[in-house]
């Protein structure tokens, strides 16, 4: 079992939270069903979660809504909290290096403001 969580900056803002209003309904409530899926099952088939290689841990959740394909990155902060950073409509079939990239900064201003805690 897994728990997700969103990003948050340190001024409270959640960018993922504004990806995901940006949707329309139908499409937001297709994200919403991936993401249950991920938390309550172990095995998660590939289509929908994957660890993207070349990158420092960054795990990509996939979502396709009719002909819209939709990613949403993260990272594990322990063995089964995914924190979710951000999610953009992906248009080639490469993941864009900026958007990994952003995950990336996330993860580490993330894991920075944990350890002062």
């Amino acid at each position: 079992m897994r728990t997700i969580n969103f990003y948050r900056t340190e001024s409270g803002d959640c960018p993922l939270e504004e990806f995901l209003d940006s949707l329309p309904s139908k499409q937001a409530q297709k994200v919403a069903w991936v993401l249950r899926l991920i938390e309550e099952f172990d095995l998660v088939p590939g289509q929908y979660f994957e660890k993207l290689v070349n990158t420092e841990d960054i795990w990509e959740v996939r979502v396709q809504f009719g002909g819209d394909i939709f990613r949403l990155l993260g990272f594990f902060a322990g063995s089964s909290l995914l924190i979710l950073t951000n999610g953009f409509a992906k248009k080639s079939q490469k993941t864009p290096r900026q958007e990994i990239d952003l995950a990336t900064r996330r993860k580490n201003e993330y894991l920075s403001r944990q350890r002062k805690k």
